[in-house]
């Protein structure tokens, strides 16, 4: 089936979860400046038009990962230099996050590098929501597959979103990762909104995957139940000793045409710039931007990977006129 391209313009702006690959396919099809100009439109009828979410992202537990994603430096089936570090303690945690406070984030991610949290550590991971959450920040957790009552333990702790990307499209997936099924992490989806927490799931441009990957990741997420408020738009980062470090460079344009399309897809989420942004220009970020980004991590490391520094954003900021989202309408949205 072919999809014209005025079809799909019709529908641009709208709340759907009923897409066809052809009719996302024929978005990223489009001249680059018309799919620009109609992610511009849509963005600026769901969400304030010069303002960014702040998020910061700490890493509560570092490597020793029993999983083989190909991208990841963190797992214990390559060498990266990457070390095992413990579950940090409450008190140090809440000290980052006071930080990030302080430097503008208005929400705050932590990461652990695990298949799944085990019960002792999660019970300590529901004293750092807390923490988290009485410094007046939002919270936000990533720690691997969830089980129901897991997920309802976080909620009941206070915890706002819950981050667990799809990465990819289901085709490609097992050429990615062998040690948990595409179908797990819809489960954990699946179990984190019966809870009744937000959704953080994105994936990762520039695994070796092609045009259609992108367009069934982007058609997947669209097509849940109800929109991840978040999308985090991840360009890979290339780290030593992982399967992936010799992947091809993404083409710039190809990467924004995937935040463009998130934007249409999502209308009401926030779409994040994530991992790569490192290594971004300030004008490939400006495009990013026009396409309808508006969300970044805010600090030095994502993880253990690279992230620009504080100064170089607010610079950033600061020349394209774009503001912090205030907690309170971050709060109100993604």
């Amino acid at each position: 089936m072919s999809v014209a391209i005025g079809e799909v313009s019709a529908s641009v702006g709208t709340i759907r979860h009923d897409w066809s690959l052809e009719e996302v396919r024929a978005l990223f099809a489009q001249p680059f400046m018309d799919l620009i100009l109609q992610a511009q439109g849509v963005h600026r009828a769901h969400h304030p038009p010069n303002a960014v979410q702040m998020s910061t992202l700490l890493s509560i537990k570092t490597g020793a990962c029993p999983e083989d994603c190909a991208y990841c430096p963190q797992s214990i089936h390559y060498e990266t230099g990457v070390g095992r570090e413990t579950l940090m303690e409450v008190a140090a945690v809440r000290e980052c996050a006071a930080r990030a406070r302080a430097a503008g984030a208005t929400r705050f991610c932590m990461g652990a590098a695990y298949r799944a949290p085990k019960a002792r550590d999660l019970d300590v991971i529901v004293q750092m929501i807390r923490a988290v959450r009485e410094l007046g920040l939002e919270s936000c957790a990533t720690l691997g597959m969830l089980t129901p009552q897991q997920a309802r333990q976080l909620k009941e702790a206070g915890l706002d979103y819950y981050n667990h990307n799809l990465d990819t499209s289901a085709e490609f997936y097992g050429a990615i990762i062998s040690t948990r099924t595409y179908q797990q992490r819809l489960d954990t989806l699946e179990a984190v909104r019966a809870a009744g927490l937000k959704v953080c799931c994105g994936g990762i441009i520039g695994m070796g995957e092609s045009a259609q990957d992108r367009a069934q990741l982007l058609r997947t997420l669209a097509n849940l139940p109800e929109h991840p408020e978040s999308v985090p738009i991840n360009r890979l980062v290339k780290v030593p000793g992982t399967p992936l470090a010799e992947a091809p460079e993404v083409d710039a344009f190809d990467f924004v045409r995937c935040c463009a399309v998130a934007r249409i897809l999502m209308p009401r989420a926030h779409v994040r710039l994530s991992a790569g942004r490192e290594a971004m220009s300030d004008e490939l970020q400006a495009l990013c931007f026009l396409a309808g980004a508006n969300s970044i991590f805010y600090g030095e490391r994502l993880l253990t990977t690279g992230n620009p520094d504080v100064a170089r954003d607010q610079a950033l900021l600061k020349r394209l006129g774009l503001t912090p989202l205030p907690h309170e309408a971050a709060s109100a949205g993604a």
